[in-house]
């Protein structure tokens, strides 16, 4: 493909005007052509800042002419029969997590996809392209800290609506410590747990928030997760490797630090976009360059899937307060 790829961007909230941004100032060899949202005012805002058309239905927006691949930024329930369109007509699609939402619609995608023949779906695990996520996997796979024996992971967001319950969090947080898991360890995780203590004031009745999820993977290798999702704080996001023979932690946040008459300190990033722009950047950019020779180049369904059994058990073990096994079909 000599031209640039055109891109069809479906869901134009925060997350997908951010991709509209990053195609459009960042990404080279592609072009936002189409732009969908349930919202008509928020299409025609985000399209006519780069002189892109919009199109109502997002089903026409994957169909259309213009269109080589598709990023989807929709609500987690549109995604299924979204990314299915996509894989019908045989182009590659950017799916935000979740790529659906439960473990047995993922694992009918999974199957579509295999049987198809292409890997064209990727899911947009984008912690998989930050720089300290990737020289963490690194340090593993180099051995020089010899065998890994645990992870330990802090999910922190400065506040969420008060609809964001326990299961929730969950779904929407702790996958990507799942997801993280699975890319930095190198096997799948077998089981869930989930402590429930004491919760903020500002929690609402019956939520439970922080709590501790302690993932078991196929080895036997322990993961701690601290998920808070109302700090008041900012956005905090770390990961502390043990090891045989040593340790290391990323996101420390350690950017600039400033000492001023007897005082010192810095800046903590405030949301998500902010923490991993550089990564989601990156992910695109790698995305685009796979998408124009037809195939992926990241997180695939199989992945997608994977996250979603996990918290699926995650969420059965919130409401339980038992270990949870995790259910995973057969690769196919």
């Amino acid at each position: 493909m000599s031209d640039d790829l055109r891109i069809a961007v479906v869901g134009v909230g925060k997350m997908g005007s951010f991709h509209v941004d990053s195609l459009t100032r960042r990404v080279r060899g592609a072009r936002v052509t189409v732009v969908n949202d349930y919202s008509h005012l928020q299409a025609e805002k985000v399209a006519g800042r780069i002189g892109a058309r919009t199109v109502a239905d997002p089903f026409e927006a994957i169909g259309a002419d213009d269109v080589d691949a598709v990023v989807l930024a929709s609500p987690g329930f549109a995604h299924e029969k979204q990314v299915l369109a996509c894989l019908e007509r045989g182009i590659p699609v950017l799916c935000e997590k979740p790529l659906t939402m439960d473990g047995p619609s993922s694992y009918g995608v999974v199957k579509a996809q295999a049987e198809s023949g292409r890997d064209l779906i990727q899911v947009g695990f984008m912690r998989r392209f930050d720089s300290e996520y990737v020289a963490l996997r690194e340090l593993i796979m180099s051995g020089s800290v010899g065998a890994p024996l645990m992870l330990h992971c802090t999910h922190r967001n400065p506040t969420v609506p008060d609809s964001f319950n326990s299961a929730m969090a969950m779904a929407d947080s702790v996958v990507h410590e799942a997801d993280c898991t699975r890319f930095l360890l190198g096997e799948e995780v077998a089981a869930v747990t989930v402590l429930r203590g004491t919760s903020t004031s500002a929690a609402p009745e019956g939520v439970s928030d922080p709590m501790l999820v302690l993932f078991e993977t196929e080895s036997g290798r322990l993961v701690t997760v601290e998920s808070f999702v109302r700090t008041q704080v900012a956005y905090e996001v770390r990961t502390e490797l043990v090891a045989e023979k040593g340790s290391a932690t990323i996101g420390l946040d350690q950017n600039l630090v400033v000492k001023q008459a007897g005082r010192w300190g810095g800046t903590i990033a405030p949301d998500f976009v902010v923490r991993f722009g550089q990564a989601y950047d990156s992910q695109m950019q790698r995305w685009v360059d796979a998408a124009r020779r037809g195939t992926i180049d990241g997180a695939g369904a199989w992945d997608g899937y994977a996250a979603a059994a996990i918290c699926e058990a995650g969420v059965e073990a919130v409401r339980t307060g038992r270990r949870t096994e995790v259910k995973l079909e057969a690769r196919p």
